[in-house]
Order: structure tokens, then C-alpha cells, then sequence
């Protein structure tokens, strides 16, 4: 589980509770359930009018991406098991390697690594793996999209909660009395509608961005290990190769075992 993603969800919604306490307001008073269908009734429904059908499918996956993260593995451990795998290369020849792509412990390093097995040319093999980090991207900001598609209608959609909200209020004038409640009633569909928009929706945008740029690097640096064991480069090389790829802090990978990515810092896991 994305603790930042929980604790800042929680946080942001604390904090606007606590703002409103301090005010002397009541929360109930923020609930309205008419605002509430115009604003994310509507931002749902208008995000499924423009967007197709089998990447809108995606969403939910990728919900949950943001909440509990992905089994990628971190850099530091993707440039040890490379280097091991160099090494066993070395001394058994890349035949040898066909055993380990059980072990590899990531889909692309298994695809790449059967790649290498199979003989194929290190050109050959660059494209393909290319493409599929290519593909792979693509495919994530197309899902990303849709939380920012959400986070831009949002703010909308609440406005125009609030202009039907006051239009209902200008043809009851003749009861001065519930003027002051409709208004506050108006206003609440805007507050939905930002409030989301700037809470949830881009922030989880922006996490599943940034979950996409890790994975883009860390599949990178797979790539130019893999195409370096192909072409038969000396183990000191692509060592040097590899930990060019990671900060000052994380170049000390030895003959350190791979652990297991449950148990690494998330600092570690994203770094790129």
C-alpha cells in the first residue's frame, strides 16, 4: 500500500474539516446530495462520453496503482541482479541465463532475458524492448488522463451546479427567508468541484505520472543491461554502465542478494 497516498488523502480532508470547525461552521452543513450528483455524476458521465471504451476499462486498475503501488522492482536491485546475471553469463555462457528467467522477478526483464536466450541480435533486441517502453508509456498516460480529464471538468461542472442552484433561488425571491440557505446550498456544488479536483483527482494524476517515469527508467536501465550482455561487454563495463543510472547513495550494490521490493524504502523505489 502508497502510505503517501492515504496520509495525504487524509490530511487534506482533515484539514479542510478542521478549517471549517474553526470557523465555527458544522460539517453537516457542507453535505448537500443535489451538488453532489451535478458535480461528480457529472464529471463521471462526461469523462465516459470522452473517453474510449477499452481505456476507460483501465481506470480502475490504475486506481489502484495510486493507492497500493506496483511489485516494480527498485534500481538498485534491477543493476544487481543485471550485474549477477553478467557474471553467470560470463563464466556459463548466455544459454546459462534460461534457468533465471523464472527468477527474473519483472515481466520486461523476463521478456528481455528470453530475448537474449533466443539468440537474438542486440539491434533486434533494442528495438523490441524499445517499443514495448514505448507502448508501455503510452498506455499510462492514457489511463493518467482520465484522472486529469476528471480534475479539469470537476471545477465545472461545480460552477454550473452553482448558476442552476441560484437560478432556482432567483424564482423563489418572494420568500427572502430560504435566499440564504439556497445560496450556501449554490455554493457547495463549486466547492465539490474544486475541492476534488485539487484533492483527488490531479494529485492522483500527478502519483500515477510519476509511477509511469519510474517504471519508464527503470525498464530503460533493464534495456542497456540486457543489450550489453547480448553484445558480450566485459562485466566491469556494464557494471560502470548500470550504476551510472543510480545516485551516489545507491552505487554500492556488491554482491548484495536482491530483496524482495516489499521490504525496500519507497525513496528507493523511485528513484530514477
Amino acid at each position: 500500500m502508497d502510505v503517501g497516498t492515504i496520509i495525504g488523502l487524509i490530511c487534506a480532508f482533515g484539514a479542510l474539516g478542521i478549517a471549517v470547525i474553526l470557523e465555527g461552521g458544522h460539517l453537516g452543513s457542507f453535505f448537500n446530495v443535489p451538488a453532489g450528483i451535478i458535480v461528480f455524476g457529472g464529471t463521471i458521465c462526461a469523462v465516459i462520453v470522452s473517453t474510449p471504451v477499452p481505456i476507460l476499462a483501465r481506470a480502475p486498475r490504475a486506481l489502484m496503482l495510486a493507492f497500493f503501488g506496483s511489485k516494480l522492482l527498485n534500481p538498485r536491485e534491477a543493476v544487481t541482479r543485471l550485474i549477477a546475471l553478467s557474471r553467470r553469463a560470463r563464466r556459463e555462457g548466455l544459454l546459462a541465463l534460461e534457468s533465471s528467467i523464472a527468477e527474473a522477478g519483472d515481466e520486461f526483464l523476463k521478456k528481455g532475458l528470453q530475448l537474449v536466450v533466443d539468440g537474438t541480435d542486440a539491434e533486434v533486441l533494442q528495438s523490441i524492448l524499445t517499443s514495448e517502453i514505448r507502448n508501455r508509456s503510452h498506455r499510462h498516460q492514457q489511463t493518467s488522463g482520465i484522472f486529469g480529464a476528471m480534475g479539469g471538468l470537476a471545477p465545472t461542472l461545480g460552477v454550473t451546479g452553482t448558476v442552476m442552484g441560484l437560478v432556482h433561488m432567483m424564482e423563489n425571491l418572494s420568500d427572502p427567508s430560504s435566499m440564504g440557505p439556497a445560496i450556501a446550498g449554490a455554493f457547495i456544488a463549486t466547492l465539490y468541484g474544486v475541492a476534488s479536483a485539487n484533492v483527488v483527482f490531479l494529485p492522483i494524476a500527478n502519483k500515477l505520472k510519476a509511477r509511469s517515469d519510474a517504471e519508464k527508467a527503470i525498464h530503460a536501465l533493464m534495456l542497456e543491461g540486457l543489450v550489453s550482455l547480448q553484445n558480450g561487454e566485459n562485466v566491469i563495463t556494464i557494471e560502470e554502465r548500470l550504476k551510472a543510472h543510480l545516485p551516489p547513495t545507491l552505487r554500492d550494490t556488491g554482491e548484495t542478494p536482491a530483496t524482495d521490493t516489499s521490504q525496500s524504502s519507497p525513496e528507493e523505489r523511485n528513484v530514477a
